[in-house]
């Protein structure tokens, strides 16, 4: 292989280039075992500001478009490319480059491998308890307090996060290519212990890393469109499901890793040492990614990364804490989650702001919320500046059915649970009366519906459009003779019609 530019990118609120760690060093020393020519002068660390209010996602993308122009415009005008290894939000600011420059450069996209370590592609939970809250935790930030533009970004359910892999699950699958770009996503599924912080769930939450979810950094996602619709007679109408499967990405979770730290940290918890078990699996799963060179490599490595991140979670399916003279042993399960993000707007394109929504199961003839197994849910949050869209986090395995989870000490932590086959989704929406209402949407149970939304360390973004509801009554036409001029008749107190009814007018 020839010698390789490396770029890397590191995540938000970072203040000092020693986040990086010694990743650069080890990438230099083992590539070079495995014939990758990685020179200490090729090796670039980027630094971008991301602890000021004012800056947005977009801003920083746009000043990397003028960073490696400035930099890299010779050298790639010559036929060198760019790998560029990412970290946290690098991940999303990189995507955002992608979406919005790489076509600006004549030819081959300067970047050919984009390598993400714990990206939060689809947000972070921890985003939400605000600046005053994430300053304080260690596994978060430290010493600054964090950018609010940023953070508007990384809220699970934002606006421009939504766009971004939108767009990417529908158009993606043209961009990955030998003269496009490569895209990789490496990140953890474990704790660290003294990062953890009681009053702050999230920092301990399974089914990530402290900080993102599994399934929010993985590209292989789903995108659903639902379409409510109103046929005059009923108050409870299905919809029409439509989903769209992103391209196959190379996703990767590896053994004893979160997300920050000198320890465990995927990035700064790399050791120097050729060899080391701490980052054994973040350097190899890195190398393999830069050896891509065409689609048939592409394509394997995928087939390869399912298969060691299956055998990952089989094997590291529960966690043992060992307890002292003042506590209990400790168990943790590593359940497989899924994130589903709601987006709920009407017909006119209006934010539906106001409502409930209830999974159900059943058997596809009757659907009920009594009817999901218990312990299935783990949190749900709705974005605070775009109110109309709500994310959900379930344990995929307690929804599917999990056998007996056995410690390696052969202590029975979980007996096996019964799962559910079938789905369904009921969204009741306010105002469900007046002058303009909405009508309830019930979806029942059903199996395709269930393996379309419930996919394991996977994002669904699922867009519901239900029909504004205009009142009969808002528009009427007198109708002749009148009782002499002027006419008399006073409608302030016209009320709309009883909404059972459903004496409104589709928009």
């Amino acid at each position: 292989m020839s010698q390789v530019t490396i770029v890397f990118v590191h995540g938000w609120s970072v203040t000092n280039l020693n986040t990086y760690g010694s990743l650069p060093a080890r990438l230099q020393a083992e590539g070079a075992a495995q014939g990758i020519d990685i020179k200490l002068e090729t090796i670039y660390l980027g630094q971008y500001i991301s602890f000021r209010d004012e800056v947005r996602v977009q801003d920083i993308s746009r000043a990397f478009q003028a960073a490696i122009t400035d930099k890299f415009a010779t050298a790639i005008q010559s036929g060198t490319r760019l790998v560029v290894i990412t970290h946290s939000t690098g991940g999303p600011v990189l995507r955002d480059w992608y979406s919005r420059y790489s076509n600006r450069w004549p030819g081959k996209c300067p970047v050919s491998h984009l390598i993400m370590l714990a990206p939060a592609n689809f947000g972070s939970a921890l985003a939400k308890l605000g600046k005053g809250t994430l300053s304080r935790l260690d596994s978060f930030i430290k010493g600054v307090e964090p950018g609010q533009g940023v953070l508007d970004w990384l809220c699970v359910g934002s606006s421009e996060a939504w766009k971004l892999n939108e767009d990417w699950i529908k158009k993606g699958a043209i961009e990955i290519s030998p003269d496009r770009i490569f895209p990789f996503v490496i990140t953890g599924q474990d704790i660290d212990r003294k990062f953890y912080d009681a009053l702050n769930s999230y920092t301990g939450e399974l089914g990530s890393d402290g900080v993102v979810r599994c399934a929010g950094a993985n590209l292989n996602a789903t995108y659903l469109s639902i379409k409510q619709h109103i046929d005059g007679v009923t108050s409870e109408p299905g919809g029409t499901v439509t989903p769209i499967v992103a391209p196959a990405t190379a996703f990767r979770i590896v053994k004893h890793t979160s997300h920050s730290g000198t320890d465990m940290g995927i990035m700064a918890g790399v050791k120097n040492t050729i060899g080391d078990p701490q980052g054994a699996d973040t350097v190899d799963a890195i190398l393999r990614s830069m050896k891509v060179a065409s689609l048939a490599d592409y394509d394997s490595l995928i087939t390869a990364f399912n298969s060691e991140t299956a055998a990952l979670q089989v094997a590291d399916k529960v966690e043992k804490v060992d307890g002292n003279i003042f506590s209990k042993d400790r168990y943790f399960i590593h359940d497989k989650f899924s994130m589903i993000i709601f987006r709920v707007k009407d017909s006119e394109g209006y934010a539906v702001t106001d409502y409930d929504l209830i999974f159900t199961g059943g058997d596809g003839t009757q659907s009920s919320a009594n009817d999901l197994p218990e312990g299935f849910f783990a949190d749900r949050q709705q974005n605070s500046n775009n109110r109309e869209t709500v994310t959900y986090f379930v344990n995929n395995d307690i929804l599917k059915g999990s056998g007996a989870v056995v410690a390696k000490d052969g202590k029975t932590v979980r007996e096996a649970t019964t799962g559910i086959t079938h789905l369904g989704i009921q969204l009741n929406p306010r105002p469900d009366k007046g002058f303009v209402r909405y009508a309830k949407l019930i979806l029942a149970a059903d199996s395709d519906l269930f393996n379309a939304i419930v996919k394991p360390n996977s994002t669904t973004m699922i867009d519901i459009c239900l029909q504004r509801l205009v009142d009969d009554q808002v528009f009427i036409v007198n109708e002749p003779p009148f009782d002499g001029w002027p006419v008399k008749k006073d409608f302030s107190k016209l009320n709309p019609h009883d909404p059972s009814m459903n004496n409104g007018v589709p928009n």
